[in-house]
């Protein structure tokens, strides 16, 4: 991990990989796109408000 880390990246090794869950999956169960959620994840976008709350 990076430091600090980026959101996209503490959000996959602390939520996403632990609970074995899918981007897709967690994208319907926040309600927002995938394709959204998974730039995040990547690291090709920052956090929006929005997206923090």
């Amino acid at each position: 991990m990076h430091n600090p880390a980026h959101p996209g990246e503490l959000l996959k090794t602390l939520c996403l990989e632990p609970l074995d869950l899918t981007v897709t999956q967690t994208a319907q169960a926040l309600g927002v796109a995938r394709k959204t959620l998974s730039e995040l994840i990547n690291q090709k976008s920052g956090i929006s408000p929005e997206m923090a709350i």
